[in-house]
């Protein structure tokens, strides 16, 4: 029995460097979730576009939605290129 006890003594003092990281990287996580729990209120960024009649505020939202996709989609094409990319290198690697 002695000897189970030193392998597992081993073996944690082997293992005790990276669950030690995991548990303050699962603080610091916690942490920042408590502060993003409270939300972003984007309506006080956007309140000068509510005195526009109804159709400017369609142009706006419109462009608005518009960057979005267009974005989403440039990240989308790089991210598809860096993809075969490495596809590439890997095949003739």
């Amino acid at each position: 029995m002695h000897v189970l006890e030193t392998i597992k003594s081993f073996i944690d003092k082997i293992f005790q460097p990276p669950i030690g990281f995991l548990d303050l990287a699962i603080e610091r996580i916690q942490g920042i979730q408590l502060v993003t729990a409270q939300g972003l209120d984007i309506g006080s960024y956007f309140a000068v576009f509510g005195d526009l009649p109804g159709v400017w505020q369609m142009v706006v939202s419109s462009i608005l939605l518009s960057t979005v996709l267009l974005g989403t989609l440039l990240i989308f094409r790089s991210v598809m290129r860096m993809y075969y990319s490495v596809k590439e290198g890997v095949k003739w690697w």
